[in-house]
């Protein structure tokens, strides 16, 4: 689930010089966890050229007695077969056979397979083998078969094969030495075609008798995984549990977080007053101090937040309650005409709803994929993390409690909450009522439940924290310079001559460029309670929704860079009805929760919908339809909260 936010387009190469071996395997049969401890931190991630499914190439290397061999791996998106029922699928196909325009098929390929359902993958083998590639078999799992009284003797299933075959364990990092070895020297591989079978009943006779010449015997059936099921897939015990995790999970997040929260900010705080004294051009001091390091600083004061709530994911992506969710929520999805591959595509989507989209591959229908891509963007993103974590915290006091639970963390619960159910009735409606068609069956793998490898859950955590951060060192960053130039030119010395310091950035700020388009735009906000310093942040986040903290830290801070954060308690409307009224009150509070809950502001969302659908129809409707919502949601809020609040 862990993928880039907005990674290049453009296509990753491997290596000049070094063999391209295709990892290929079906989902959850451990390729992941092969690749990365393969590759290391020596990943490059991009797209394939014309679509938006996840490249990932890597370099490994092989210390041999004649030096260093590197070789390049390639991981591809898992398929159960090649001939393909779903766009992911097609892709893995056109790559191998070298249709995939602008890139050349792969020179060998490295088939892994889960061991503990070995019969049930020799389909995908065949198929593999079938293309006349260099070919060899990573048997993972090889730990818990032989824990769970199964059985395989590699050697005569290799010899069997007429391939190389070595066994692993991913999280040990069993085997691997082996494994590069023969990854060093595919040239070395033989080639194994098989000939298409007449019919199944010959292909059965073939993998009974390659089975039965590597003794193999199947696993027992995972006892321990299959009690914890009977409860976690309950329809209403395990409902009741999955609300119960999400719940706990946000209390996590708050409580433990907070206070690492404090360390960054008041590190980047320090960072900018040594700015402001240090460097003499009061302009280019201004720049550094509240354009650069308070707009990106506003937001990576965050970063413990966002690690926590990857790091949680991650763990409960690795332990197998995933795949459980997923499975379980099935039976809410039915009620929108959706299955539950396309809760996985939402659930892809709370990290960012680019790659949640482009999981929608995965589904065979492609009116169920409209229909999900038309949702995702509600559930709430990482995005979203950093303005809920500000707004919720002006709304809330941080020592609020409700029992022993931090109602900080009830309320960002709810705000989860809130964009899952919109989602999944959004998707609903598109389905019922615009787009149609049948609700197809659904089939997941229950992987069994197993303790994560921490160099996995740790490349996972590193990987979405570096997309964060990426998103910080460039979108962010630039979006801030820019906005610290709309919020300061031009510069009118004569009517400042005189003023002091706090007079004269207030004048400055209220006759900027960015303070006339807020004030074009502001009529259309303020009936949700919104100024024009609120719609240049709503402005600012159509590049990346971190980018309304950024400008609301720049705003207040050129009034007040000791205390911006305070000055947002305490801000006052300038002018109009509202002129001395509080900005920051709780209907204006409350109104700016819904509006970023349901405004699609993500342009890089947009651009990947027209992308997947390959029409610019999808996403005008996305963007019109989430806006409209958006607007109207937080109005009805807002004269909610004022008749509740008096």
């Amino acid at each position: 689930m862990t993928a880039a936010c907005h990674g290049p387009d453009a296509s990753v190469e491997p290596t000049p010089g070094t063999t391209r071996i295709a990892l290929v395997g079906s989902p959850n049969a451990g390729k992941t966890s092969v690749y990365n401890q393969l590759t290391g931190m020596r990943a490059r991630t991009g797209n394939y050229p014309g679509v938006t499914v996840t490249r990932t190439v890597g370099t490994g290397r092989y210390k041999g007695p004649d030096g260093i061999v590197e070789f390049t791996i390639e991981d591809l998106p898992g398929t159960y077969s090649l001939h393909p029922i779903s766009p992911d699928e097609q892709i893995v196909a056109d790559v191998l056979n070298g249709e995939m325009t602008g890139i050349t098929a792969p020179e060998s390929l490295s088939v892994v397979v889960d061991v503990t359902v070995l019969e049930r993958s020799m389909s995908l083998i065949a198929q593999a083998m079938s293309l006349g590639k260099p070919t060899m078999i990573v048997l993972t799992m090889i730990d818990e078969l032989a824990t769970r009284g199964g059985h395989v003797d590699i050697d005569a299933f290799a010899a069997a094969m007429g391939v190389p075959v070595v066994g692993v364990v991913g999280s040990r990092g069993k085997g691997f030495d082996a494994l590069r070895r023969l990854l060093a020297a595919p040239q070395d591989w033989p080639r194994a075609p098989i000939a298409p079978p007449r019919d199944d009943d010959e292909f059965n006779a073939w993998i009974t008798s390659v089975l039965d010449a590597a003794r193999y015997r199947a696993p027992e059936p995972d006892a321990r995984s299959a009690r914890i099921d009977r409860l976690l897939l309950h329809p209403i015990f395990g409902t009741l549990i999955f609300f119960a995790v999400m719940f706990l999970f946000f209390q996590v997040i708050f409580t433990v977080a907070a206070p690492l929260q404090d360390l960054v900010e008041q590190g980047f705080g320090w960072l900018g007053t040594q700015a402001a004294e240090l460097i003499p051009n009061s302009m280019i001091a201004g720049l550094v101090a509240n354009g650069i390091i308070g707009g990106v600083g506003a937001v990576l004061v965050f970063i413990p937040q966002i690690m926590l709530m990857f790091l949680l994911l991650a763990l409960l992506e690795d332990v197998g309650y995933m795949s459980r969710a997923a499975f379980l929520v099935d039976r809410v999805m039915a009620l929108t005409g959706l299955e539950g591959r396309a809760f996985v595509a939402m659930l892809s989507s709370m990290a960012c709803a680019v790659p949640g989209i482009m999981a929608t591959r995965t589904m065979p229908s492609s009116r169920d994929r409209i229909a999900t891509s038309m949702a995702a963007p509600l559930m709430t993103c990482s995005a979203r993390l950093p303005v809920y974590i500000l707004l919720i915290g002006l709304l809330v006091d941080n020592s609020s409690r409700v029992g022993p639970f931090s109602t900080q963390g009830i309320a960002m619960f709810g705000m989860y909450l809130l964009g899952g159910v919109s989602a999944m009735l959004a998707a609903g409606v598109f389905k019922a009522r615009v787009l149609g068609g049948e609700l197809l069956p659904f089939y997941m793998e229950m992987p069994p439940y197993r303790f994560p490898s921490p160099r996995s859950v740790a490349l996972s955590l590193w990987d979405s924290t570096r997309a964060f951060l990426q998103r910080a060192g460039t979108i962010i960053l630039a979006t801030s310079i820019v906005l610290w130039f709309l919020l300061n030119l031009p510069t009118r010395t004569a009517e400042i001559a005189g003023m002091s310091e706090a007079d004269a950035a207030a004048h400055v700020l209220d006759n900027s460029i960015a303070a006339s388009i807020g004030k074009f735009l502001a009529p259309i906000f303020e009936p949700l309670g919104f100024d024009w310093r609120i719609v240049v942040g709503l402005i600012g986040a159509m590049a990346a929704r971190e980018v309304f903290i950024s400008t609301m830290g720049q705003i207040f801070a050129a009034v007040d860079p000791e205390n911006p954060t305070l000055l947002l308690t305490s801000a006052a409307w300038t002018s109009g009805p509202h002129q001395g009224e509080l900005l920051f009150n709780t209907p204006t509070i409350v109104a700016l929760l819904i509006f970023f809950a349901y405004a699609l502001l993500c342009m890089s969302t947009v651009a990947t919908i027209r992308r997947e659908t390959n029409s610019w129809r999808w996403p005008a409707i996305a963007w019109t339809y989430m806006i409209v919502l958006a607007w109207v949601g937080a109005f009805l809020a807002r004269q909610l909260t004022l008749a509740l609040t008096g």
